[in-house]
């Protein structure tokens, strides 16, 4: 169930709430357990939805799931105050540092980065046409929640608060999320959850990876946020277990920086998590985890160069194919594009050098794909240049002729515009006689050991 808070305090969150009533079709019961300022009285419920009504600002509001239950997940749909025009946003809740504006110290209300995900590509579906949508850190409370929470807003005026059509679209996004999940599902005993370090307060990397990658964000410490976090903390010890809640909370084992932070970097990793950048997370998209895992054991690391072919999607069984390194190359040297484009369509995995853009093996094929179809890729690049190219006693072999200076040197040929001609397969004269191309060639061979 989709657990919906809307505080009376709030405008924008009334109109909100208004909205959500319209466009979906609500029972109503009455709770006598609870106040009626504190989410009892009259209650809203619709189909994997349930909306209550409290009267204190919503960062004031603790353990606001208790009123509804067990729900999935919980939206506090309210109004974002800022210099930054018409704005839709999603944020989760949390103090990096001191609280002041409501939640403790040090504390996190468990994100939903999944549900986030998602609420960010609706708020962008669903936005009028002068309004912006983004993402914002983690920057105040409630921190107690009790089920995985996040707060989607309107902003950034009261001329905004009162926007019929800013008011709809947030309800139309919120509403969008009664089939959503809180969390990406578990892979390898992980998610794709990220907690983002470094950067401004509206997060455009994270952004970035939420809308264009299959990774979530959960918690995100803004730069300012890290300095509040320092300014906090009275140890070495407190600032790392406030880090280590931020990732418990995210539910979460990687993390994306914005900025170097060296320091940040060792704390974050003797927790036991991984500081990952963003090639690793858009070369990851798509490519199940435990199969990444695997890759990164046998070949290296996405870092250090490993990269993902099409069929690394199905998860398949897979093997290091033996490829010559020197086969590889020579193919690389004569048509990389179409190596590269090989590799990337029919390879599970493959090596590469120079930040991702030299193809440089290792290769990995599925187990049930011929090495021979990878090896005949090759022998078609290399005839291009070479004459023949053909298999010889378990090797590769290419040939060519090639104009040889000193043979048209003993023939009597100046060198200058004729050795040009003979070069590119033109016949000259010297002193009345034809020297044909084929008598100043000399046979090159290439041999690459299968």
């Amino acid at each position: 169930m989709l657990a919906i808070v809307v505080s009376r305090a709030d405008e924008a969150s009334v109109h909100v709430g208004d909205h959500l009533r319209e466009l979906a079709d609500w029972t109503t019961v009455e709770d006598e357990t609870r106040p009626d300022d504190e989410g009892g009285g009259t209650v809203y419920r619709t189909d994997g939805a349930e909306l209550r009504e409290f009267d204190a600002l919503h960062l004031d509001i603790d353990d606001a799931a208790a009123a509804f239950g067990d729900p999935e997940c919980l939206v506090f749909a309210s109004r974002h105050a800022g210099d930054t025009g018409k704005l839709l946003t999603a944020h989760h809740t949390g103090n990096f540092g001191a609280a002041e504006y409501g939640g403790e110290s040090g504390r996190f209300a468990r994100a939903c980065p999944n549900a986030h995900r998602e609420v960010v590509d609706a708020l962008t579906e669903f936005a009028p046409d002068d309004y912006e949508v983004g993402m914002e850190c983690t920057h105040h409370g409630p921190t107690e929640v009790g089920a995985p929470s996040m707060f989607v807003e309107v902003g950034s005026a009261e001329a905004q608060w009162r926007d019929p059509e800013a008011a709809r679209a947030v309800a139309r996004a919120v509403l969008a999320l009664r089939d959503a999940t809180a969390d990406a599902l578990t892979e390898n005993g992980t998610r794709r959850h990220l907690v983002g370090f470094g950067g401004g307060h509206y997060a455009p990397r994270f952004e970035r990876v939420v809308r264009e990658t299959d990774w979530a964000v959960g918690h995100i410490a803004a730069e300012w946020c890290l300095d509040a976090l320092d300014e906090w903390a009275d140890s070495d010890e407190a600032r790392a277990a406030t880090v280590d809640r931020a990732f418990e909370a995210s539910a979460a084992d990687y993390a994306l920086l914005e900025a170097d932070h060296p320091e940040l970097v060792e704390t974050i990793e003797s927790l036991g998590y991984r500081v990952v950048d963003e090639t690793f997370v858009r070369e990851t998209t798509g490519v199940p985890l435990g199969l990444v895992s695997a890759l990164e054991d046998a070949v290296g690391a996405v870092a250090e160069g490993l990269r993902f072919g099409d069929p690394a999607a199905d998860d398949p069984e897979w093997r290091v194919a033996e490829i010559p390194e020197d086969l590889l190359a020579e193919a690389r040297g004569i048509d990389a594009e179409t190596v590269r484009s090989w590799l990337e369509r029919d390879a599970v995995a493959f090596g590469t050098e120079q930040n991702g853009t030299v193809v440089a093996g290792p290769v990995v094929l599925s187990a049930e794909q011929s090495r021979d179809a990878a090896v005949s890729m090759l022998a078609d690049v290399l005839r291009q240049r070479y004459d023949s190219v053909v298999r010889e006693d378990g090797a590769l072999v290419a040939r060519e002729q090639r104009f040889d200076p000193e043979r048209a040197r003993t023939l009597g040929v100046p060198e200058g515009p004729k050795f040009g001609k003979l070069s590119a397969g033109q016949p000259v004269e010297v002193d009345g006689d034809e020297i044909p191309p084929e008598s100043v060639q000399r046979e090159r061979i290439r041999q690459f050991t299968l």
